[in-house]
């Protein structure tokens, strides 16, 4: 018998104002949202740059936001 389930694994982005997105780990390394978003971001190899990324989209001069695993 083999598990077939996925277990899908987010971190919500948080900032001063609350929720600012999430990050999500696919198949193939992780993907990010923002609040509002429509369309899907691309593919990150590693959680660190998925990071990077979301932050690098927020508004100019944006502190960090604090990332939690949900």
């Amino acid at each position: 018998m083999s598990d077939t389930s996925t277990t899908t694994r987010t971190w919500v982005a948080n900032g001063p104002a609350g929720t600012l997105g999430w990050i999500r780990r696919m198949p193939d390394g992780y993907t990010f949202g923002l609040v509002g978003d429509d369309g899907q971001r691309a593919v990150y190899p590693s959680l660190d740059v998925a990071k990077s990324a979301l932050h690098a989209s927020l508004v100019p001069g944006s502190d960090w936001p604090e990332f939690r695993e949900h």
